[in-house]
């Protein structure tokens, strides 16, 4: 078999996600000691140049492949060319599904920053029988949702398993700290996920499901605490309230234990929430973020409400946080762990970008860097074998690693 002329292709370079993602290989690999080949794909030829020469020297030689993102002949074509596709085409339930198929059928590697639920338990229906025969691996939520959340557990987990030898079978997650701007990609995702729920009444049923990603038959029946209002919280002695993300992020890690061999215990249980203070500052600002968050949620509900949200509140599809905003976002989350006999600790991830974009660019780079030099070796596949695939459960240490020295994460015991 001939190898791929390219470890890695960017498809959807020239979408507001794809260019950061882009300019961050670009700069990341320039700087490397060990090369990487690598090219741009989207739909257009005319983007696709403006954004090499955009790149200067580091563009000048990189090749691009015209693709759109429902033509499976070119996207067959793509695939040919490639050893790792890492795709930033959302919202993924509208234009995601042709590129996963055919990475499925030709058995090769793909990552994403999709935090689709709907979706992605659809193409784990769909397409995990084909991958494990093709030996595709199938990676999806390497953005903000849900690399932290899930390496952070998963880092927790490790060093419970080195201080006691077992797990911490009940885990929180406490977003202490998040500054960030908005896309208009991210805008239309909520508001698709929104718009098929309030049609589809299976769907609503399956996305309150914790278990909703983990595989058929896992057994798990721990009672799940959803937070949905202001509450507080004694082991971090604060208020806390829901937290948007929560509803992918818990369900990527309860599919990371489940596909682990409930590494984290067969009653684990899982939740996240934002921290919003103590006392009565504290109380106010979570039920005020419980209103606030529910006023957006039926304003996506209401067709005309909603019109108005995406015509003046809502950025437009390409746009999102000027490099400014991105430079001085960052995050910080706090997780708190606690095994069956009472012993407990905490560990925090924190990133030095906006999340959504700045540091999810750098994330969603590492990961498809992983899977094209971390997880092969001599051009062989190693690691894991086909499949669907969570970042916890495909990636190990040394993607923990390379977060760490080049994507600007810290995972550390505190």
């Amino acid at each position: 078999m001939t190898a791929p002329s390219y470890d890695i292709v960017v498809f959807g370079a020239t979408s507001f996600v794809g260019q950061i993602l882009t300019r961050y290989l670009a700069e990341h690999l320039a700087g490397q000691a060990e090369s990487l080949r690598w090219a741009i794909a989207g739909r257009s030829e005319a983007k696709l140049n403006d954004l090499k020469r955009s790149l200067g020297a580091a563009g000048r030689s990189l090749p691009i492949i015209v693709a759109d993102a429902g033509n499976e002949t070119q996207l067959r074509a793509l695939c040919a060319q490639a050893r790792v596709v890492v795709s930033t085409v959302g919202p993924y339930a509208l234009y995601g599904e042709p590129l996963v198929k055919v990475c499925v059928e030709s058995g090769t590697d793909y990552c994403d920053l999709t935090g689709e639920t709907q979706w992605i338990k659809r193409m784990i229906e769909k397409y995990e029988p084909a991958a494990r025969k093709t030996g595709a691996r199938i990676v999806h939520c390497c953005g903000f949702d849900s690399v932290p959340s899930d390496m952070g557990v998963w880092f927790l987990q490790q060093q419970a398993r080195r201080q006691w030898g077992v797990p911490a079978t009940h885990v929180k997650m406490r977003l202490k700290t998040l500054k960030g701007g908005a896309s208009g990609g991210t805008g239309a995702s909520v508001i698709n996920v929104v718009k098929e729920a309030a049609a589809d009444p299976s769907l609503r049923k399956e996305l309150v499901n914790p278990y909703a990603l983990c595989p058929k038959g896992h057994g798990f029946q721990a009672r799940q605490h959803y937070v949905k209002s202001a509450e507080f919280d004694g082991a971090f002695d604060a208020w806390i309230a829901p937290f948007v993300m929560a509803a992918i992020n818990e369900r990527v890690v309860h599919r990371s234990n489940a596909l682990s061999g409930n590494a984290y215990g067969s009653h684990f249980t899982y939740d996240e929430a934002i921290l919003t203070g103590r006392g009565l500052k504290g109380r106010l600002k979570a039920l005020a973020t419980v209103a606030g968050l529910g006023a957006f949620m039926a304003g996506i509900l209401i067709g005309p409400v909603r019109g108005l949200m995406q015509r003046f509140l809502l950025p437009k599809p390409g746009e999102g946080p000027s490099p400014e905003v991105q430079l001085a976002g960052r995050y910080d989350l706090r997780f708190f762990g606690q095994t069956d006999d009472g012993q407990t600790l905490r560990v925090k991830v924190t990133g030095d970008r906006d999340p959504g974009y700045g540091s999810t660019g750098k994330m969603l780079g590492q990961a498809a860097i992983s899977l094209a030099r971390d997880l092969v070796e001599d051009g062989v596949k190693v690691g894991r074998a086909g499949g669907f695939w969570t970042p916890a459960t495909l990636f190990d240490a040394r993607f923990i690693e390379r977060l760490t020295r080049h994507a600007g994460l810290r995972f550390e015991r505190i």
